[in-house]
């Protein structure tokens, strides 16, 4: 049976690897190009965590993650999915982005909280596995990762990881407040990008 880490994992490999298919389809990479971009993006942040708790990645482990990006950059690239969106292109991409960071934010906290760490180590955990991929995918294309820059876009794992070792002292993790804590997680995401809110900028 499939349990609460599994199904966030399944959304945010699914997320990621679309968002990784839109930057790949922008960057105007072939379809290998398309291929390992939408991989290290949906799977980057994920190994990221597993080594820093002294695990095998999930992903190495179990077919399922691989295969769900492939199956993603197969759909998306036949039925050009990534044209086919209400949204713009950008507005789509930032949607399907912000879920997967959400989702992989809350399996980075999750795996801090069973290995028994600090709450540094939770919210380190969430952030690596939240962004570790996006960093990944940037650095590959030349392109300064925006988690560096703007958007709040880094904040929000820090912020899931605290709520999660918060709920945890009271014993109150459950698929409830998972859920409650994966709401409120996308609302900050999408509402700080459409409000175009963004973190003081340093300058001389």
């Amino acid at each position: 049976m499939i349990n609460i880490f599994e199904i966030t994992e399944i959304i945010g490999i699914i997320s990621f690897a679309f968002s990784g298919l839109l930057i790949g389809v922008r960057e105007k990479c072939d379809i290998l190009g398309v291929t390992i971009l939408a991989v290290l993006t949906a799977l980057g942040g994920g190994i990221i965590r597993d080594v820093l708790v002294n695990k095998i990645p999930y992903s190495i482990t179990n077919l399922l993650p691989v295969s769900l990006v492939l199956c993603v950059v197969v759909l998306g690239l036949i039925f050009k999915l990534y044209r086919k969106s209400d949204l713009d292109e950008r507005k789509f991409f930032v949607v399907t982005d912000s879920i997967g960071l959400v989702s992989f934010s809350i399996t980075g906290a999750l795996v801090g909280l069973k290995s028994d760490i600090n709450v540094f180590g939770v919210i380190i955990l969430a952030f690596f596995t939240a962004v570790g991929g996006g960093i990944i995918r940037d650095i590959m294309i030349n392109q300064v990762t925006f988690i560096l820059k703007k958007q709040f876009y880094g904040t929000v794992p820090i912020i899931i990881g605290v709520l999660l070792y918060d709920l945890n002292l009271f014993n109150l993790i459950n698929p409830y407040t998972l859920a409650l804590v994966f709401i409120a997680g996308l609302f900050i995401r999408l509402y700080v990008y459409f409000k175009n809110i963004n973190l003081p900028v340093l300058s001389k």
